[in-house]
């Protein structure tokens, strides 16, 4: 389902690799079943750093854009305006502006008040300049690791986790996590960690807090009615897979506890890490909730909310497929559903297909968001007869969706198709990243019941989710084939729904950015780096374009050759460029020949999404996808222009040529600063828009300039064996860390290289 694949990132319902702690990772293997080879590279990495590290400390620079690592509170009450504490790993000096994904949110800084001695130490040292035949060096900034930010929420938002940034003038920060909730929120009190100290609250509302320090345990306490039903909601874990620098994620336990102490329920890992419990109260009278880490482990960036209220709690709806501007109704799943657990559903004909949350219109106290797959397809839901076995299969037409359900312990679901030899068909599956309780497995089988293909998870080229997909399988024979679903540990129940998508496979790509910001000063460049997952038989070359720079922000656009998978954009901020950031979209597209010569070429196009740069145990780096990537113009950094001696090269095959690199930098700064033309990390290459063939002739390259160097060159070698390539544009980059795994990465005006006949 590749429009369904390219949404992933609208809204934190797949949580992907959400433990990143060597005792959780080990835990919880089997959920993202990760193949030895991945944890051998993962094991290599590790050592790799501690190498490192015991060889020479690393030269990082003095500029860094902000790492936000949390929101306290991490909740936003919807139809309010209210101010929260955002706190971040180096500086939030300057912050002007806030960006928050999706309608409905808004975000503002409160300007901090200015200390006095602060201005008048940043005016002496500008004024200060002992030696008039050296430039004066820029004053140091304030050092502030926490701003106070204000969120206003329009009353009809949906529901659930935002993403957010901020931006100062030392660049676009990482981005961070807010909470939408219905509720009033309350915070932790500065000594609730004992039974005897329970926090007194009073529900319906939203409780926050922190799981601060090791051993940590906060305890709330509160009054129902007799048989009141409660539904206890966590969301912790979930958000903090896109912050980059916490490396070591939450694992929140709730226990629900009589006034004696006594257990009454415990819940962990409903969704994924964090928690969700609904309990009946059969007496009324006064109660406790417990939250820790599983593990007894605190970080006092592990913010959390605790929804606890009595209204519907919605975890799914059955079918889950709507078609847009036509009436769905769907059943609800989940916990103190109304009397009639329904609900009539028609969004706008111009809905965009994929994964989308709403709110439902129920009537009474509003519910929680409901998940739903937007799709076009030819519709299908799973017969009410059984079709657990081969000969009961529910026959479907091909192109197809089926909305299904695994409803009790071992249950498979089978599905007919009709299929000619040669025709290629592909298969998806939509549930784990979308709610559903389902790990599937699926499988086609021949008309002896003989398996012809199994698919598990689901590989997008950065990122793996729990659903199955398999594309591009051709059908050996003509015949009758099934298509079999199943939870891959035989569990099933009236969560576990599914969407299906059975199509014949056509030619198309993906894309995806390297990173989620790019970060500018007058007068620098900067490259994205975008990458084509190409399917089904497309084999073209992809042209590049980018669209929403902020002013003062030009773009060359290159394209990614039919045999490489990268491209790059090479961003120039001019020398008057203002101080600003505005979220851009990049797309890609491309031609090619239709199947029959007869007919007109086929114009395919994506739009990219952004990846979050992950900072892994070990120093390895990942990534999780986001929903924007923002470019941003702030203050001059460490390197202030980058120069090289040309800007094309043509090289025939054994050839070599070398490019002269100068860089400008900024006053007092010596880091050390390495050149490439690739983006790569402990060996991993990231980012290469080099043809094939040429390469960097590391032998005959200056790329590390330490203390005042600032010229080095670069010698490109074409191989024995490359073949012809027009104007390929790349880029020389001057890298400079800011910590082990993050960098800046400045870059020249953009090159093209010619590889000749």
């Amino acid at each position: 389902m590749r429009h369904v694949a390219a949404k992933v990132g609208m809204r934190n319902a797949e949580f992907g690799k959400e433990r990143r702690s060597a005792v959780a990772f080990a835990i919880r293997r089997s959920a993202f079943r990760i193949p030895n080879s991945a944890l051998a590279i993962f094991s290599a990495m590790a050592l790799t750093y501690v190498l490192h590290a015991a060889c020479a400390a690393p030269a990082f620079g003095q500029s860094s854009y902000p790492m936000l690592m949390s929101l306290k509170p991490i909740a936003v009450q919807i139809g309010a305006s209210t101010e929260h504490e955002v706190s971040a790993r180096y500086n939030l000096y300057g912050a002007s502006q806030v960006l928050v994904d999706g309608p409905g949110v808004t975000g503002e800084v409160v300007q901090p008040e200015t200390k006095p001695e602060e201005a008048q130490a940043d005016q002496t040292k500008a004024a200060e300049t002992k030696d008039e035949k050296k430039p004066a060096e820029p004053p140091k900034k304030p050092q502030v690791p926490k701003i106070k930010l204000k969120f206003t929420v329009a009353a009809d938002a949906v529901p659930g986790p935002r993403s957010f940034r901020v931006i100062t003038p030392q660049g676009a920060s990482t981005v961070g996590q807010l909470v939408l909730v219905r509720d009033p929120v309350t915070y932790e009190a500065p000594k609730h960690d004992a039974l005897t100290d329970a926090q007194a609250v009073t529900l319906p509302a939203t409780l926050c807090g922190a799981i601060e320090k090791a051993e940590d345990v906060d305890f709330f306490k509160f009054t129902v009615e007799a048989n009141q039903s409660l539904t206890f909601h966590v969301q912790s874990s979930r958000c903090e897979d896109k912050i980059h620098d916490l490396q070591v994620h939450s694992d929140p336990i709730l226990t629900l506890r009589n006034s004696m102490g006594g257990v009454l329920a415990l819940n962990d890992n409903y969704f994924f890490g964090d928690p969700l419990l609904n309990y009946r109260f059969a007496t009324a009278g006064e109660y406790v909730l417990e939250i820790r880490d599983a593990r007894y482990q605190g970080n006092a960036e592990w913010q959390y909310s605790i929804e606890a209220n009595d209204r519907p709690f919605i975890t799914n709806v059955y079918p889950p497929r709507v078609t847009p501007g036509s009436a769905t109704r769907v059943t609800l799943v989940g916990f103190n559903l109304p009397a009639d657990p329904t609900a009539l559903i028609t969004l706008p004909p111009e809905t965009p297909a994929g994964l989308q949350w709403i709110n439902l219109p129920l009537a009474g106290a509003p519910a929680s968001p409901a998940p739903v797959i937007v799709s076009r397809l030819p519709e299908a839901l799973e017969t009410e007869a059984d079709n657990d076995q081969l000969a009961q299969a529910q026959p479907v037409g091909v192109p197809i969706g089926v909305s299904g359900c695994i409803s009790k312990p071992g249950d498979v679901d089978y599905y007919a198709f009709e299929a000619k030899k040669g025709e290629r068909f592909s298969f998806e599956i939509v549930a784990r990243r979308h709610q559903s309780a389902l790990d599937s497995i699926v499988r086609v089988l021949n008309e002896k019941g003989g398996a012809a293909l199994e698919a598990d998870d689901m590989n997008t080229g950065r990122h793996i989710y729990a659903d199955s997909q398999s594309e591009n399988w051709t059908a050996p024979a003509d015949g009758k084939y099934y298509v079999e679903v199943r939870d891959l540990h035989l569990r099933g129940g009236p969560e576990f729904v599914y969407f299906l998508e059975i199509i014949r496979s056509e030619p198309y790509f993906q894309l995806d950015l390297d990173t989620d910001k790019t970060l500018l000063a007058p007068g620098v460049g900067a490259v994205i780096f975008v990458r084509a997952y190409r399917k089904n038989g497309f084999a073209g070359d992809v042209q590049l374009a980018i669209e929403g720079l902020p002013p003062g922000v030009t773009a060359q656009c290159g394209r990614i050759l039919a045999s490489e998978k990268d491209g790059c954009i090479v961003l120039q901020a001019a020398a008057d460029a203002p101080h600003g950031a505005a979220n851009v979209k990049v797309t890609g597209t491309a031609t090619m020949p239709a199947a029959d010569a007869n007919q007109p070429p086929l114009h395919l196009s994506a739009t990219a999404y952004p990846m979050q740069e992950i900072y892994m145990p070990g120093g390895g780096r990942s990534h999780f996808p986001v929903e924007m990537h923002t470019v941003s113009v702030g203050d001059v950094m460490d390197i202030k222009s980058i120069k090289v001696s040309t800007n094309a090269i043509t090289l025939k095959p054994n050839e070599s040529q070398k490019i002269e690199v100068e860089i400008e930098r900024q006053a007092g700064f010596k880091g050390n600063v390495t050149l490439d033309c690739l983006m790569q990390h402990l060996g991993g290459v990231f980012g290469n828009s080099l043809p094939p063939g040429v390469k960097i002739d590391d032998k005959n390259s200056q790329t590390l300039l330490s203390g005042d160097q600032s010229k080095g060159h670069i010698t490109l070698i074409a191989a024995a064996d490359a073949k012809p390539v027009e104007n390929q544009q790349f880029c020389v980059m001057a890298n400079v860390s800011i910590n082990f795994v993050m960098k800046y990465a400045y870059s020249s005006e953009p090159l093209k290289v010619t590889v000749a006949a």
